[in-house]
């Protein structure tokens, strides 16, 4: 399968990616998943042969880029689709001049983000409707 990740501006595939993932299937409530900040985001979208299969969204702040919203469709896991998409962020963070990346990990998630080399800090906190994170780093 070919897979793409690419830069968009089509918040409402962004968002159908995202409901499914995240209100659909982990049950985050929706006025927590759509929080308005999705205007002043940079966004990705990865494909597997021109289908939309994941997305993710960048924050900045400062010399900072804040990852978050990242999700593959359930079909789409464990083919190396996740890892695209966040090596894309991490290119595209490069690319407009961030010093630092964050991102609030699930943390059934934390040894996937260790392995695209984030170090995780701080103490473990409930997010997305109560679903346990902790917030991890990179510099780029």
């Amino acid at each position: 399968m070919r897979l793409a990740v690419v830069a968009t501006d089509d918040l409402p595939t962004c968002v159908g990616l995202r409901r499914s993932v995240f209100i659909e299937e982990l049950g985050v409530p929706e006025h927590i998943e759509q929080d308005g900040r999705d205007e002043d985001a940079h966004h990705l979208i990865a494909f597997r042969n021109d289908v939309p299969v994941g997305t993710a969204r960048m924050l900045v702040e400062g010399r900072t880029g804040k990852i978050g919203r990242v999700c593959v469709l359930s079909e789409f896991r464990g083919k190396g689709t996740g890892a695209a998409l966040m090596n894309a962020c991490i290119d595209h963070l490069k690319g407009i001049g961030m010093s630092k990346a964050v991102l609030g990990a699930l943390v059934t998630e934390i040894e996937f983000y260790k392995a695209l080399g984030f170090t995780p800090f701080g103490t473990e906190f409930d997010d997305a409707g109560g679903l346990p994170h902790i917030n991890m780093e990179r510099m780029l």
